[in-house]
């Protein structure tokens, strides 16, 4: 089963108020979707973000933005670079394909050898 985890791209401290504590402690973070499975890492290009305020721990839904926060959230929406979206394959995979090679070729090999 493949396990999936959402990697920390960017991380920002913003000055905003929290609409229900009004503390101007707030954290933008921005994540990156990963899929790990035995065979293979995979990169997604689905990127979310999360802003939490510190004090109270709440999390703050775009329902709940203000304009500042809208403002500041764009600007470091246009700084996050996410990672290429990509496949990398694990040492038992190339395994696994090396050894099912080698099975093909032993047969083939064993059938022209009975053709003889």
């Amino acid at each position: 089963m493949a396990k999936e985890k959402k990697l920390v791209l960017k991380e920002a401290d913003i000055t905003n108020n929290c609409p229900k504590c009004y503390n101007q402690e707030l954290k933008l973070t921005f994540y990156q979707k990963h899929t790990f499975n035995a065979f293979y890492h995979r990169t997604t290009n689905e990127v979310t973000h999360e802003i939490k305020c510190k004090k109270c721990d709440s999390t703050i839904y775009p329902v709940d933005w203000t304009p500042d926060i809208e403002r500041v959230f764009d600007y470091y929406n246009k700084l996050v670079t996410a990672d290429r979206s990509a496949v990398r394959f694990t040492t038992l995979f190339f395994i696994v394909l090396i050894l099912l090679l080698c099975l093909v070729a032993a047969g083939v090999y064993f059938y022209l050898e009975s053709l003889n």
